[in-house]
């Protein structure tokens, strides 16, 4: 008989120190509010704070991650300057760059609540990390958030080499939402005729406005993120009239996912959003697209950037690095065949 899968240890330790914030479900809030709601990156910095010997590793190992330097950039957008903020390793360079967009399924979350997994992918690289701080929903509603990351990827192409960064070495990475602008950007910029990045990190990414796969049904009442809270995002993510199947909202859907670029797509074992990002990379194996996809077992989504205290987290930053590192010296189509490897 089988057992019946359990979540990780590390992460039921955070996601209880989550649910004794008692607050209201995300699906019972307007996005004002939500955005205000309690997160992940906090418990983990509540639980840091309460630990003597966290503090004490702390004076080695200071929490958040150290790295070289930190800046601030505006880039022009197509309605409004963005800011990008620049996560540099320490050294004179040029280092490789990551443009990263962080998740919050459109609506939620900001540079601040992502940080973890900007310095710990800066760091480990060591790469030039540019954190893109798009529109957000409902305020911008599709597709303004993809046009933004289009833009911020033409503007690394140009500006990255004031930042220490290698303007021929850029590849590109989200979380979850960031994942689905990561990829989306790259159908714009591939439609343009315009230069790609070098490789995509998408880490548990959205890739299609359903709600019908079996992780929906098996992780229903999964934390943080549960069934009920993708259509609550997405309802505020698109426009009056839909769109959730234009490829540029559900990259799953695009008749032709040809011509991309390599990809690394972590999943979680226990994440409504698993089953699709897997269904992607097997889309874009068959599309010819050198792709990898590892499902990390006994962890649910956000554990990526929870390195500092989940083991899994861990591992799986070291999968992005070594995958990254592997693009940048041009190694990247050398990935082997479409498989979901469990970790």
């Amino acid at each position: 008989m089988a057992s019946t899968p359990t979540l990780d240890s590390d992460m039921q330790v955070l996601l209880d120190r989550l649910a004794a914030y008692q607050a209201p479900a995300i699906t019972d809030v307007c996005p004002r509010i939500a955005r205000l709601l309690p997160s992940l990156a906090n418990a983990a910095q509540d639980l840091n704070a309460e630990h003597v010997a966290a503090r004490l590793k702390a004076v080695a190992a200071p929490m958040p991650t150290p790295v070289g330097a930190i800046v601030h950039a505006l880039i022009p957008g197509p309605e409004s300057e963005l800011v990008a903020r620049i996560y540099m390793p320490a050294g004179d360079g040029p280092f490789p760059v990551v443009v990263y967009f962080h998740g919050g399924g459109w609506v939620i979350a900001n540079l601040d609540t992502y940080d973890s997994s900007c310095r710990a992918l800066t760091v480990g690289g060591p790469f030039v990390v540019i954190s893109v701080g798009y529109r957000q929903a409902p305020e911008h509603r599709f597709p303004a958030p993809v046009h933004d990351a289009v833009a911020a990827l033409t503007w690394a192409r140009a500006h990255a080499a004031s930042y220490k960064g290698d303007v021929n070495r850029i590849a590109v990475a989200g979380e979850s939402a960031g994942g689905n602008l990561a990829t989306t950007a790259c159908l714009v910029l591939r439609d343009r005729h315009l230069p790609l990045p070098i490789f995509q990190l998408l880490v548990y990414p959205v890739t299609n406005h359903a709600f019908d796969t079996p992780s929906y049904r098996e992780n229903a009442q999964a934390k943080p993120l549960n069934a009920a809270m993708m259509p609550w995002f997405w309802n505020h993510y698109l426009g009056e009239h839909g769109d959730g199947d234009s490829p540029l909202a559900s990259p799953l859907r695009a008749p032709d996912l040809s011509g991309l670029p390599p990809a690394l797509i972590i999943t979680a074992q226990f994440d409504p959003l698993r089953d699709e990002g897997e269904a992607y990379g097997a889309r874009l194996q068959r599309a010819g697209v050198s792709t990898r996809v590892v499902r990390y077992d006994g962890v649910s989504h956000e554990f990526f950037g929870l390195a500092g205290m989940v083991a899994q987290g861990k591992k799986a930053v070291a999968e992005a690095v070594g995958a990254l590192n592997h693009a940048f010296t041009g190694a990247a189509a050398d990935q082997p065949q479409y498989e979901v490897v469990h970790s």
